[in-house]
């Protein structure tokens, strides 16, 4: 609706006692000297020309324009923003309960669900409610077995998953990173493990997060890798891990003898699937998300504000890169 002067002034006042004054329609009309009808073209033209901005605050709001923008630009088939929080714990929790309503909400629903673990999908197992689907059945994708209490966290993810869904949940019965990459090949030829595998390969869909390349990696929790182990795979270029899989910002393995005595679901495995989803959050994940949704790793993303405009931002030197 194009606004002359008149009309301009009209629509600020129409605007500014509709939504700040909780007047109705035909309060305005009276108050103004027009018809119900021009009150409405009026708020219209409020909206289209920037007078009025709609906000939905509430925590579990999504950015649906930087939604969009993600898609466009890095070939994704569905994203999930959360708007920013005060604190890193506050963005975790509403990454872990948008990523609980997106399974829910998720169809077709995928009786095997590939997952992974670690503290963000534990939180979002935590955060599914009883009865979110019937009969999902959880697989685990990568090793979890340790001589920490990381052990029984990582098996509980996909229990909880499956008890709430009425599902039954498969444990992958290995550690993730083994001493030699002989001991892999000789476990992971084992009928049981392998069963587990081929059981995850064939996996209607797969949730999973990524971990950092820090001290404070899950890895490190888990006794797989020491502090001193993941400065030396940053130094090699690594930025975090997938699928206990250590990457660089390309998505390419950062260190192949690692890599080599890691059990579980390959990278190209992951990049094939026909649903992948990604939940990573928070500042420090910056750099693994970029190279997750950069290199295929995922077809839908569940993140942050913060996350996806760092994501962006980065576009504009990636086109330049492939100009």
């Amino acid at each position: 609706m194009a606004l002359n002067d008149s009309d301009e002034i009209l629509a600020v006042k129409a605007a500014e006692l509709y939504y700040e004054a909780g007047k109705t329609q035909d309060e305005i009309g009276v108050a103004l000297n027009v018809s119900r009808w021009k009150v409405g073209r009026l708020l219209v033209a409020a909206r289209e020309h920037g007078f009025v901005r709609i906000e939905i605050v509430h925590p579990s709001a999504r950015k649906f324009s930087l939604e969009r923008e993600l898609c466009s630009f890095y070939g994704l088939e569905d994203a999930v923003v959360v708007p920013a929080a005060e604190s890193d714990s506050d963005v975790q929790a509403r990454v872990a309960q948008a990523a609980a309503d997106y399974l829910t909400t998720l169809r077709p629903v995928p009786r095997t669900l590939g997952v992974s673990w670690g503290r963000t999908l534990h939180a979002v197992a935590a955060r599914l409610r009883p009865g979110w689907a019937v009969g999902v059945n959880p697989v685990q994708i990568n090793g979890s077995v340790s001589s920490t209490r990381q052990a029984t966290a990582a098996a509980d993810t996909a229990v909880v998953m499956a008890r709430k869904a009425q599902g039954t949940a498969t444990l992958l019965p290995s550690p993730a990173i083994f001493e030699h990459a002989a001991t892999r090949r000789a476990i992971e030829s084992d009928r049981s493990v392998q069963s587990v595998l081929e059981l995850a390969r064939n996996a209607n869909a797969y949730l999973f997060s990524a971990g950092t390349v820090d001290p404070s990696s899950v890895h490190v929790d888990s006794g797989y890798l020491s502090a001193e182990d993941v400065l030396a795979l940053a130094a090699k270029g690594a930025v975090g891990d997938v699928v206990g899989r250590f990457i660089d910002d390309t998505g390419q393995v950062a260190d192949p003898e690692l890599d080599s005595r890691t059990l579980g679901l390959s990278l190209d495995e992951l990049r094939n699937a026909g649903t992948s989803i990604a939940v990573i959050a928070g500042e420090a994940k910056h750099g693994i998300a970029h190279a997750v949704v950069a290199s295929g790793l995922c077809t839908t993303l569940i993140t942050d504000e913060s996350t996806a405009n760092d994501l962006l931002g980065r576009a504009p030197n990636m086109r330049k890169q492939m100009s």
